[in-house]
């Protein structure tokens, strides 16, 4: 098993960026019992839903889509003013953004922390995962379930195996020509790569849908169609050839590089696990994989409530607004019984995921891995 933090041999530290506190069944505590033995999720559970922290806030994401779709607006609004003008670029830049600001409303949607009822939930999805972002909806439910049952398992998670980087260096194996070389030197080439996550997940979606795994496949493959006649139309019909590509090609990367900072500090560097079989419970597998990026009103706007990623991991369906209030319960019961917490500051969490991915690819640039 590999694990790039040992929670047995790990000891409890306060940093300026963050918080770290460490658990184990096999570390010494005080008063007797081992740091984490005692703890369970639904000790957790029943302090979050004594303060109604699982309730739904309609009124909350009414404004949350509002929000949304007026930055969309104001950017088409820009778009038609500017004409053929290559301030237009900026534009595409407004508008990568604006689309990794609509990943978070399907992304609560399909946890259903917006709404209960399936229909709206996935009527907000195909609009804002489809219609605006040309991706799968139906695949990301199944593919993002999957990623929460067991985050970062080897073999279970599908966020790990779907990378051409590597976080274990079994999987340097099943790595064909080029993707080699981007392990090699994947703490930077991760990033740089990041420019392609759109058109990936845009690729999948077709797949996906062509291979049968949604449930909509109909419908998912016409609100795509349409997204991709009415974008490229437009740009094509307003702007000059060369402008319109630069366009496409510019809102694509920042979309894409927007997607993959907001989701890279999450699991990556943190517990790893293998096997056949899932060694962890539902707490600890949940705090153990996560990070947290240190809150505040930038922060929560920008990542969308996913810089609580260990409040979210535990708490799926939990409305974005109550994960600040659930980040105080759930630091507080883990320091009551011994479970790390891992929280840093943001420039601190990217510093971490490269260190990690750097030192995972060493063995491969020493040559002692083939």
């Amino acid at each position: 098993m590999s694990r790039a933090h040992d929670p047995l041999t790990r000891s409890a530290v306060r940093t300026p960026d963050g918080i770290t506190t460490t658990a184990s069944v096999a570390a010494g505590g005080t008063g007797g019992a081992p740091p984490g033995q005692s703890a369970t999720f639904a000790e957790l559970l029943k302090r979050v839903k004594a303060e109604g922290l699982l309730e739904l806030q309609p009124r909350y994401y009414a404004g949350k889509l509002a929000l949304n779709t007026s930055l969309i607006l104001a950017g088409l609004v820009a778009f038609f003013a500017l004409g053929q003008s290559w301030w237009q670029l900026l534009v595409a830049v407004w508008m990568g953004f604006c689309g990794g600001q609509s990943s978070f409303m399907w992304h609560d949607a399909g946890h259903k922390s917006m709404f209960r009822s399936r229909k709206l939930a996935d009527a907000v999805g195909y609009f804002h995962g489809n219609f605006v972002n040309g991706i799968s909806y139906g695949w990301w439910v199944n593919h993002h379930n999957r990623h929460h049952s067991h985050p970062n398992h080897l073999d279970m998670d599908p966020d790990i195996g779907r990378r051409t980087v590597i976080f274990d260096t079994k999987q340097y194996a099943s790595r064909r020509g080029s993707q080699k070389f981007v392990v090699r030197y994947q703490s930077v080439l991760f990033f740089v790569l990041l420019v392609q996550e759109l058109f990936k997940m845009q690729r999948t979606a077709i797949r996906a849908i062509t291979g049968g795994e949604t449930r909509q496949p109909v419908l998912e493959a016409v609100v795509i169609a349409a997204r991709a006649i009415i974008y490229v139309g437009l740009v094509f019909w307003l702007l000059t050839p060369v402008q319109a590509v630069a366009f496409i090609l510019v809102q694509q990367a920042v979309q894409g590089v927007y997607f993959g900072m907001i989701f890279a500090p999450n699991h990556k560097g943190m517990e790893l696990r293998d096997g056949e079989e899932e060694t962890l419970d539902w707490l600890e597998r949940q705090v153990l994989t996560s990070r947290n990026i240190r809150p505040s009103l930038v922060m929560d706007f920008v990542y969308g409530g996913l810089n609580y990623q260990v409040e979210h991991h535990l708490f799926p369906a939990m409305p974005q607004r109550s994960l600040r209030r659930a980040r105080e319960l759930t630091r507080e019961y883990c320091a009551e019984r011994g479970i790390r917490y891992h929280e840093v500051g943001f420039w601190r969490s990217y510093r971490e995921v490269a260190a990690h991915l750097h030192a995972v690819s060493a063995p491969i640039r020493q040559g002692s891995v083939v």
